[in-house]
């Protein structure tokens, strides 16, 4: 059994699948970021658009977070550093011409009513 997109070594199905197909909730920071990783890896663009802070989403298209997700070839995510409201990481990638790519980024999330969402990044 392979190991989850977002670099755990347990399954996808045990990993970040409860949290993106809605029947897990993911309790920390870090778990939500390492589930919108694997959420990018499977083109979940549905779950990308709702983990995203309500503040945030008018920013975020949900055809182009499909788009971007499908024409990229996901390969390993790094996470760098976590507290309980950032997670520091480099999600590596093959671009759509298959050329290797690093997005680094310093993320912040917010938990509201039990629920965490990712709110923005810098890089």
């Amino acid at each position: 059994m392979p190991n989850c997109y977002c670099g755990n070594s347990i399954s996808f199905q045990d990993c970040c699948e409860p949290y993106i197909k809605g029947t897990a909730n993911a309790p920390k920071a870090e778990k939500l970021m390492r589930s919108r990783y694997s959420a990018f890896a499977t083109g979940a663009a549905d779950y990308l658009v709702n983990t995203t802070h309500s503040s945030k989403r008018k920013f975020h298209n949900k055809k182009d977070i499909l788009a971007w997700s499908q024409s990229n070839k996901w390969l390993k995510l790094e996470i760098l550093a976590s507290n309980e409201t950032t997670v520091t990481f480099k999600a590596y990638y093959l671009d759509e011409n298959m050329k290797a790519q690093i997005h680094y980024e310093h993320s912040t999330f917010k938990l509201e009513n039990g629920l965490w969402f990712y709110v923005d990044g810098t890089y």
